[in-house]
């Protein structure tokens, strides 16, 4: 299963560069980046759930801030975009495999001890 999260990974990445270069009419690239993240996120180690947030709020801030660049700053942008919904998917899984281990870790411990 790594290897499959590992993938989905790496597809994501190429999905967000390609998409920021040219647009593919009749494809919903926002939600295949969501859903390749999710999947990739299913099976990253928690540890880099603190690295993911902070990469969903400094890729669009990186790519707005690229978006002057001549010649180059709308791709950038719009690749830095993708990126970060493509973590946002990560951060998804991330956030609802933490909710998911504490109820039930909740629910499986004895009360009162």
């Amino acid at each position: 299963m790594e290897r499959v999260a590992r993938l989905a990974g790496a597809l994501g990445i190429v999905v967000a560069v390609a998409a920021g270069f040219v647009a593919i009419p009749n494809l919903n690239i926002a939600l295949i980046l969501i859903v390749l993240g999710i999947i990739a996120g299913a099976f990253t180690d928690q540890d880099n759930a603190v690295r993911m947030f902070l990469a969903v709020l400094a890729l669009p801030a990186i790519g707005a801030t690229l978006g002057g660049v001549p010649a180059v700053g709308e791709y950038l942008t719009a690749i830095f975009g993708n990126l970060a919904i493509a973590a946002a998917g990560i951060a998804t899984s991330l956030v609802a495999r933490r909710l998911y281990d504490t109820v039930m870790g909740a629910v499986t411990s004895p009360s009162g001890s």
